[in-house]
């Protein structure tokens, strides 16, 4: 099933989720082992008290003289080093035991992470931000107390079950009969609020990337939010999501306050069959006074380890949640791969060739081209125009293979793209686009994410060429100016210069401009043009613009429809023929 978010949410069984998550603790199986040992000698510090007591009590009722101080001593001491014992086990197993579900919660990011990164651009499209966020924080974060203390509470309750069953049946089997006949009814009960409360915590959680999406929204469009004074339109917005999370955490905190409340009610159960069962057995000398004191110590032992599981059962709860989201992105497919015998592409000549290429958006089944045919030629400059919904940009994201073609093929250099690497195909295009994504971090950090191996001196070159040395030169701290996420520092024609400068670094053979100049002031035109003209010199450039006084000069241009490309020419041509593009052209001219 795929919720509007976008990310899949499957629900796994619960011996699905752990059988996927079983892999996570191969590397640490060592670790594991050693933490289960001292899970053990806890549990045999804890079961030997009560066996201490009961000697004492029975030799005490007996025959006091036998108790010596030797005796009292002896076994003093033996409590003192199983307790010693535990103190390092317990320690061992705090520190060392979250350590390890720590490194199985950053190997699982790590791969979540991964695969995000070879996701096509159609989950991004679909898929709230603040979802992912959530997925890969928070909900690991309950991992890592489910990694470590899953296998440790079962071991230590299944080691506690077993050897109070087995001591209280020696002081009287009938009683502890009577004892555990309440486990059967206690479980099944206990699973039914169990699972509720599963499905709560997974309402929790989806609530959660709700609302950090909303927040995230509103807070990265601020300026517009002040700008149209809708402050209190997001304030209502953010008030419905926030009552919403208020809900469903009040629900499963209702499913939890059931469950405890249950196992409050069997404990009750467990201690009056005791108190009952155990008072009449003293009664008519069926068991001792030491007996029934270490009965109700192991009965102590075996309730406390019920509650243990109990209060652990709200953190298995979260874990396995946190799980089941995390696969919901690992089982996301992955659309854009590497074919089978993919080689490198080196040393790109540029030859662009659409072979009747038909494509849809995979998403909405929006038809953009049926029957798409056009060659490029090495070193050209071809300009694209055209109404909204063309298909201008559409085009130029399928050459680095961005999205999948339905049918026909897009050729590089005489051979099908498909059969070039990702990576390879990829490092031989540039793109320069309207929308400028810059990091947060230096002016410096931006240019040389172009050529991550660059030289110092390289990244000045490219920003030289860019026209961007001088501007970033006045800057407070040069190129160690921090320009604030998403470049916020900076205008519009700076930010824009430095991503030319990142591409001019890149020294790309075929380059992509995307409306590159469409958003900026005639100043900034002027110069962002002259940066683009030096940085498609000699290269096969694909440009995409509105304002058609840039690409006068462009060797040629197609005017692009959504019935395909209807017009092809220079720009004399085109006039000539006072068709699509000479109203284009005129009604551009009339505007200025």
């Amino acid at each position: 099933m795929k919720t509007k978010s976008g990310i899949y949410d499957r629900q796994h069984s619960a011996k699905g989720l752990i059988g996927r998550f079983l892999p996570y603790y191969k590397p640490y199986i060592r670790t594991m082992v050693f933490d289960l040992f001292c899970a053990g000698l806890t549990c045999i510090a804890e079961l030997t008290l009560p066996q201490i007591i009961k000697y004492l009590t029975n030799t005490a009722v007996n025959d006091i003289a036998a108790l010596t101080i030797k005796t009292v001593l002896s076994l003093g001491c033996l409590y003192l080093v199983l307790r010693a014992i535990d103190a390092a086990a317990a320690f061992f197993m705090a520190y060392q035991g979250h350590v390890m579900g720590t490194k199985m919660e950053t190997d699982m990011r790590r791969d979540a992470y991964d695969h995000l990164l070879r996701l096509s651009d159609t989950y991004y499209s679909n898929t709230k931000i603040g979802q992912i966020m959530g997925r890969i924080t928070n909900d690991l974060f309950d991992v890592t107390e489910f990694a470590h203390h899953c296998p440790e509470e079962f071991f230590i309750a299944a080691v506690k079950l077993v050897a109070s069953f087995v001591i209280l049946s020696k002081t009287s089997f009938l009683l502890t009969l009577l004892v555990f006949a309440v486990v059967p009814i206690m479980v099944p009960i206990c699973l039914k609020v169990n699972f509720k409360m599963r499905d709560a915590f997974a309402m929790q959680r989806h609530q959660t990337g709700e609302l950090n999406a909303r927040i995230e929204d509103s807070l990265l469009g601020q300026k517009v939010v002040k700008a149209f004074t809708n402050e209190p339109l997001e304030r209502e917005k953010f008030k419905e999501d926030n009552m919403k999370f208020f809900g469903i955490k009040k629900l499963s905190y209702k499913y939890m306050a059931t469950f405890q409340l249950t196992v409050r009610i069997f404990e009750g159960v467990m201690y009056l069959v005791v108190l009952l069962g155990g008072g009449i057995f003293l009664l008519k000398g069926l068991i001792s006074a030491g007996d029934m004191v270490a009965y109700v110590m192991y009965v102590s032992t075996l309730i406390a380890t019920v509650r243990r599981i109990v209060e652990f059962a709200e953190q298995f709860q979260r874990g396995m949640t946190g799980i089941d989201r995390f696969l919901g992105i690992m089982d996301s497919d992955i659309e854009i791969f590497d074919e089978p015998g993919a080689r490198e592409l080196k040393n790109a000549g540029g030859e662009i060739h659409f072979d009747n290429v038909g494509f849809s958006y995979p998403d909405d089944g929006n038809t953009v081209f049926t029957s798409l045919n056009l060659t490029i030629h090495k070193g050209e400059r071809l300009a694209i125009v055209g109404p909204s919904g063309g298909g201008k940009t559409t085009l130029c994201n399928l050459i680095p293979r961005f999205y999948n073609i339905d049918s026909g093929k897009i050729y590089l250099d005489g051979e099908d793209i498909k059969s070039y690497t990702l990576k390879s195909l990829r490092e031989n295009i540039g793109m320069v686009q309207q929308d400028v994504y810059l990091f947060s971090g230096s002016v410096y950090d931006n240019i040389i994410y172009g050529r991550p191996d660059a030289t110092y001196e390289e990244v000045i070159e490219a920003a030289k060429k860019a026209g961007a040395h001088e501007f970033i030169s006045a800057l407070k701290d040069g190129y160690n100016t921090y320009i604030g996420e998403r470049g916020v520092k900076l205008s519009g024609g700076q930010k824009q210069r430095i991503s030319i400068a990142r591409v001019f670094l890149k020294d790309p053979p075929i380059l992509i401009l995307d409306e590159a100049t469409s958003a900026l002031d005639n100043d900034s035109e002027y110069e962002v043009a002259k940066s683009l003209r030096s940085l498609s010199n000699g290269r096969t450039t694909l440009t995409i613009a509105h304002r058609l006084s840039s690409i006068v000069n462009s060797d040629r241009i197609l005017v692009l429809t959504k019935d395909g490309i209807v017009e092809e020419g220079n720009h004399a041509e085109l006039m000539e023929k006072r068709g699509i593009y000479y109203g284009f052209y005129t009604r551009t001219s009339e505007v200025k």
